[in-house]
């Protein structure tokens, strides 16, 4: 998909989707997916493949064994999980390595595991919630390749994402949330992905979520697995509020969202 001409005009690259992306995109927009075709797909790019096992082998997801392949690794977690850290390992290497990014990758990787086993259990699009978590900060990335030193300064200075907002504003006329929607529409991410990716920082401050109905609820789910990661305390209200604007039953995600990020510390503590 092309990015809008408006961001074109402020000289800010967008990285292109990695070519094995894009053909593992096709292959999870089928209604009938494919697994030994996407795993082989993985697989052929021996770079990716190596930086899946590694994430797969990781503390994150807690294994009782070491896996060694792809199709290993898809038994074990699911096809939309590989998936989800094939696109991650994809979006870290369309970027320079940086200190100041490994934060935001860590972040995106939980974030969307949350996300995405959370649409699971809730019936909803499982693999639009979890690129949406994965790709929440991406913007955040673009304007860091853009600007590495004066952007390095705005995330020293910011003490939350809507003080860096107004400072990318500011700074490039643009904020990270924007481009980050502009990069999953050029990737090809779902559209109710790009909604929360683009209302990410104002549904994390209380604001609302996307105008269209059909595309809440991965908002919601970003505002609760933000509250996970932050501020566990107020995630019962947090929680009541984006569920009623995007229809989910709040004590049902409330009591999904503790079991999830339960399992999550249970996993990160057998990987130690």
């Amino acid at each position: 998909m092309s990015v809008n001409p408006e961001l074109r005009r402020l000289d800010i690259d967008i990285p292109a989707q990695p070519d094995a992306l894009v053909k593992l995109s096709l292959l999870m927009a089928e209604e009938e997916l494919n697994l030994a075709d996407a795993a082989a797909l993985i697989e052929s790019d021996m770079a990716l493949a190596a930086a899946v096992m590694k994430a797969v082998n990781s503390s994150l997801y807690g294994l009782k064994g070491r896996v060694q392949t792809v199709h290993q690794a898809v038994t074990y977690l699911g096809m939309r999980e590989v998936a989800g850290i094939t696109f991650e390992m994809g979006l870290r290497a369309a970027f320079p390595p940086a200190p100041e990014l490994e934060p935001l990758w860590r972040r995106a990787a939980l974030r969307g595991l949350v996300m995405g086993r959370l649409a699971q259990r809730l019936g909803l699009d499982a693999w639009a919630a979890h690129s949406a978590g994965l790709f929440e900060e991406c913007g955040k990335a673009v304007l860091f390749r853009h600007a590495r030193d004066h952007y390095r300064s705005m995330l020293r200075a910011a003490r939350h994402d809507g003080d860096l907002v107004t400072l990318e504003h500011t700074g490039f006329g643009v904020s990270h949330d924007a481009l980050g929607a502009a990069l999953c529409e050029s990737w090809g991410l779902a559209g109710a992905a790009v909604a929360s990716v683009r209302q990410h920082v104002l549904a994390q401050a209380g604001g609302p979520l996307p105008d269209d109905e059909d595309k809440r609820a991965v908002s919601a789910l970003s505002v609760v697995a933000f509250g996970l990661m932050t501020d566990a305390a107020n995630l019962d209200d947090e929680t009541a509020r984006v569920a009623g604007e995007a229809g989910l039953d709040a004590e049902a995600l409330l009591r999904l969202a503790r079991q999830v990020h339960e399992q999550l510390d249970a996993a990160a503590r057998h990987g130690r």
